[in-house]
């Protein structure tokens, strides 16, 4: 099952760093741009979090990891001029400070 978590999780954080290569290289109109690199790559990688936060092997990150996730993909879908929106790149940090720490743990 472990394996499977990894691989799904892989998959969908390769899928993000695309969205968010696309907007830096502009490839197609600006809205599909900012779409891609400003809300759908924040709402994979928050996904990603969820999906890794049951296996955490520190009990104590797994709903951080999960608050992490949902302030990634509620923040995605705030408008980007609100003074919330924000909040996603708050959950982007947590969640890579969480996983940081429970891979330390591991080793």
């Amino acid at each position: 099952m472990r394996n499977n978590q990894q691989a799904i999780q892989g998959i969908i954080s390769v899928i993000a760093l695309i969205c968010l290569a696309t907007g830096w290289f502009k490839f197609f109109s600006p809205e599909i741009n900012d779409i891609l690199s400003r809300r759908v790559f924040y709402i994979l990688i928050g996904i990603s979090f969820a999906v890794q936060a049951p296996f955490l092997s520190n009990r104590n990150f797994v709903y951080p990891m999960y608050a992490a996730a949902g302030l990634c993909i509620v923040g995605a879908f705030l408008p980007l001029e609100s003074r919330l929106a924000g909040m996603k790149t708050l959950g982007l940090l947590g969640g890579i400070i969480l996983s940081l720490s429970n891979r330390r743990q591991t080793n």
